[in-house]
């Protein structure tokens, strides 16, 4: 089986809507997200208190409220690893460029090529893209990058904004993926500058690459955010994104809704999700390996788990 990330009840409006992160009835600490972000979330699997509290992200066992909405059984011919990424992030990345709308000829750019940029890359070319740029500064995740089609940016060595106009004729790309988030990087003050807001409690996310990507984006494009905030930024540029005509979309992924779509996909040939797995360990070596991921050492991109449940390796978790 493959257990989607977002526990949904499939009845409720938002269910019935088919935004599953969105489900009014499987987070029981409602009350503290709607203090933080004035309404609640769904529930979700190894995320926080605000969604929930549920353990299981990373496990060797869990329990699974609602578990007739959204799990799915994985067909005999196909292996753990084709489908695995089926619970969190192919349909993160697939969602993250679903919502730029894509048309045929268009150039997308995507900051971050960890493994949800790693999808979004190829779920953009899925969705007809003519280019997509990435991102990054990690050489084996701008190379995976490179293999999945991509032109690629290394903001250490290229000043982000130049190199996007000059390769798009200076209007700016058609759409900009933020799969980062809250925990960008960035050479210079502006990096220092968000740590130390964070470090004062002024501001509790560093959205850099949410900035650069708006202010990249071509008039009348689309800012597509799949990188995950938690709270309050600064230094948002607000006037570029009103005056510019700019669409912002965003959310936790609905997972539920793109598990059989994405499962066709991969029975088809059109894709192997596989390809994003660096690195297989047992659960006991979980720490190495959050500690290589972390670090990015030995050209980690991402670790499958496998617990050894019955001597014969059997059940993986990611």
């Amino acid at each position: 089986m493959v257990v989607p990330f977002p526990i949904a009840c499939g009845n409720c409006f938002f269910c019935q809507g088919q935004m599953f992160s969105l489900c009014e009835n499987s987070n029981p600490n409602a009350w503290m997200a709607e203090k933080m972000f004035g309404h609640a979330p769904a529930g979700l699997f190894g995320y926080s208190h605000l969604t929930g509290g549920y353990a299981g992200g990373q496990a060797e066992y869990a329990r699974v409220p609602f578990a007739d909405v959204g799990p799915i059984k994985v067909p005999d011919h196909l292996s753990d690893e084709q489908v695995l990424f089926l619970s969190d992030i192919f349909p993160t990345g697939y969602m993250g460029a679903e919502m730029c709308d894509i048309k045929p000829g268009d150039t997308i750019a995507i900051w971050g090529c960890g493994p949800v940029g790693q999808f979004s890359i190829r779920s953009a070319f899925l969705l007809g893209a003519e280019r997509v740029i990435a991102i990054d500064q990690v050489p084996e995740r701008l190379q995976m990058a490179e293999q999945g089609g991509a032109e690629t940016i290394n903001y250490e060595e290229q000043n982000v904004y130049e190199a996007l106009m000059d390769k798009t004729g200076g209007r700016g790309p058609d759409a900009c993926i933020d799969d980062v988030g809250m925990e960008a990087h960035a050479p210079g003050l502006i990096f220092a500058y968000d740590r130390i807001k964070q470090a004062m409690m002024l501001e509790t996310d560093r959205p850099h690459a949410l900035r650069e990507a708006i202010m990249c984006c071509r008039n009348g494009g689309t800012i597509s955010v799949i990188g995950v905030y938690g709270g309050f930024i600064d230094k948002f540029p607000m006037g570029s994104v009103m005056n510019r005509s700019l669409t912002i979309r965003t959310g936790q992924a609905h997972v539920q809704r793109y598990m059989r779509p994405l499962l066709e996909l991969i029975e088809k040939g059109d894709i192997d999700p596989s390809f994003v797995v660096t690195h297989r360990m047992s659960l006991e070596d979980a720490p190495h390996g959050y500690d290589i991921f972390k670090n990015k050492e030995d050209k980690c991109i991402k670790v499958v788990l496998k617990p050894d449940w019955k001597g014969n390796g059997n059940g993986t978790v990611h």
